[in-house]
């Protein structure tokens, strides 16, 4: 038996709100969502599991226009491994530069703490 997810079940699955599980749909993000009987969206696990690839895209900082182009590169076929794979790597080179940039900031951070604890 397939396990499908109402609207509100992917909401809360996914930490995406409906407003954004229809604006992917709509931008081509999500594949069409399928429906029951009386129209409501139902989502797969299929569904839940490519949102959960898309948050972590979104989190990482990923712009909707790579989102896209990852999804189509997904889409066309294993063909399009390589290109994932260098899609992949260039982001993860910029999560990498943003980490290094937090920890850079958090330095600062934590230096400042020391000395207001110096100064008290």
């Amino acid at each position: 038996m397939t396990t499908v997810y109402t609207p509100a079940e992917a909401v809360e699955e996914t930490g995406f709100s409906l407003d954004t599980l229809r604006y992917y749909e709509k931008i081509g993000l999500l594949e069409p969502v399928s429906r029951n009987a009386a129209g409501q969206r139902r989502f797969t696990e299929e569904d839940i599991g490519w949102l959960g690839t898309l948050r972590c895209l979104r989190d990482t900082g990923m712009p909707i226009a790579t989102m896209l182009r990852f999804a189509e590169f997904v889409r066309a076929g294993d063909h399009t491994i390589p290109d994932r794979i260098k899609l992949l790597e260039e982001h993860d080179q910029q999560v990498q530069a943003q980490i290094e940039n937090l920890a850079a900031r958090q330095r600062y951070i934590q230096t400042k703490i020391s000395y207001y604890r110096r100064v008290l």
